[in-house]
Parts: C-alpha cells; structure tokens; sequence
C-alpha cells in the first residue's frame, strides 16, 4: 500500500510517517506542497498516484486565528477539499483530520459523531467547513475528530508544562475546560488501523477515554517525574483574557469507534504514563 502524508513538519504528521517506515510513504511538509494550491494539490496526487492520503496539515494557532482567519480558512476549510477532490480523480482513501473544537462546549455528557456542531471560535468554524467540504465530496473520505494532542516531535501542552516545571516555582493552569488528553501514539495507530479496517466511511472519534481540565493533565504530568502538584494553581479561563473563546466541554464518545472494530483506545491517564516511558523519557526523575 502506498501512503501519502500532508503535514508531516507538525508532530502527528511525523508519527504516523515513523510508524510506516516499513511501507512505501510519500511524506510532505509544507514546503513540499502548499495544500491550499488547488493545482499543486491535484497534481502531487496524480503524480505519486497513492493508495491512502492522510491530511494531518492545519493552522492550530486559536488566537491568531480569532483576529486573522484568512489562512486558517485555506489550510483547514479549502484543503481538505482540494485534497478530497484530487483523491477521488485518483480513487485513493482520503483521511482528513479534525478537532474538538468543531463543538460550542454546552454538553454535559461526551459528544456523538452526529451531534450539531456549532464553533465558538474562528478556528473552530474553518475546522468544521473543512469536515463539510471533505464530507460533500465524492471521495471515499474518513474525517477523524480528536483532542488535546499532545507527544514527542511539536509544541503542546504537556511539554510546556514540562518546560515551566523547569522555569517557575508556581504555575496557574486553567481547571473550567474538560477534554479528553490524546497521546499522538495512540491516534496515529488508530488511524492507520482505520485505513486498513475500512468500516463505513463518514466521521469517527478518535481520542483516548475519559476526561479531565488542563489544570487535572498538568497535575499527571508533575505526578509522572515526582514534582509536587501543590505547585500548580487552579484557575478559571477568563484570568487568561484569551482573545478566542474556548468550549468549555469537548469530551468525544468513542461508541462508534468501538463499533467499527478499531483498536480500543487506552484511558488517558495511562496513556500519558505510556507515553513518558516512550516520548519523554528524559524526564522522569
């Protein structure tokens, strides 16, 4: 099987082009294509021909997005389209990657594949137009929501927290946000499970089980290299005049996930443990 991989300068994109070492993949950065040139796009896609592309390129930059959206809307709305509209000239299975915040955050309990989406945010919007373009295509597509990224190789939460343990005495983590931490190991696999199980095609969640806030992940963290949690403070979203609003509640269920007969993802705290012993293996004290 031959693969094709957008985006693999970020750190999911670089995962899953690891984990195929073995097979025949066509990894590109950015610099490699530019997936909002529809007409590099259709050509790269005609030219390698691959059996499986995956899009794992996005602009993640929530704030930034907030008060310019005009990129993000190219790289996370149009793309994926061009992208879905070139895989189904060529026939390839195309596996676009989302968010959870393609949800307003007003649930209490974990949000279905079929529940309305309604972002609260510019980045959430152009995340949510990319999974209709790819959905409204006539390409054989799978879009993967997930949440709370977080592993070796890219910025993210958990090696922030790493970083800070080093840098400052007493650290103010936000405690009013609930998701569902995801190990980029744990998501990488499951997606290319997912392209070799072939269930229905449509959206499917992938993210490891159950849920915490920002302020309960990085209290694992201290707990996983011995530091005191006591140093951590518990705060409330708004002490952070973000400029973009974040959803309160992004927990993903994962039934339909279950259903499907993909590999069962691990509850997220002892993923994270997981991956200390594989990604962060330096700092365990």
């Amino acid at each position: 099987m031959k693969w094709l991989i957008t985006g693999t300068g970020g750190f999911l994109g670089s995962a899953l082009a690891k984990m195929l070492l073995d097979e025949e993949v066509v990894a590109l950065e950015h610099s490699d294509l530019d997936v909002t040139d529809r007409t590099a796009v259709a050509e790269t896609i005609n030219y390698y021909r691959p059996d499986v592309v995956i899009n794992a390129a996005a602009d993640k930059r929530v704030d930034a997005i907030e008060k310019d959206d005009a990129y993000a809307n190219q790289v996370n709305a149009l793309a994926p389209a061009y992208l879905a509209e070139a895989c189904a000239e060529s026939d390839a299975l195309f596996i676009h990657i989302s968010a959870d915040y393609v949800f307003d955050g007003m649930a209490h309990v974990p949000y279905k594949e079929d529940d309305p989406t309604n972002p609260i945010s510019a980045y959430g919007r152009t995340k949510a137009d990319g999974e209709r373009n790819v959905l409204n295509s006539t390409a054989k597509a799978y879009v993967i929501r997930t949440a709370w990224l977080y592993g070796d190789g890219g910025p993210n939460f958990v090696k922030s927290i790493l970083k800070l343990e080093q840098e400052r005495d007493v650290l103010t983590v936000v405690a009013d946000q609930h998701g569902s931490p995801t190990w980029v190991q744990q998501l990488a696999n499951g997606i290319l499970t997912l392209a070799q199980v072939r269930p229905p095609f449509g959206i499917y969640h992938c993210a490891n089980i159950g849920s915490t806030t920002w302020y309960g992940l990085a209290c694992a963290v201290f707990e996983e290299i011995g530091a005191d949690t006591n140093r951590i403070q518990p705060i409330g979203t708004e002490q952070l005049q973000l400029v973009a609003p974040r959803p309160r509640y992004t927990v993903l269920d994962h039934e339909k996930w279950k259903n499907a007969g993909l590999p069962a993802m691990l509850p997220w705290r002892e993923a994270l443990a997981q991956a200390f012993n594989h990604d962060f293996q330096i700092a365990h004290t």
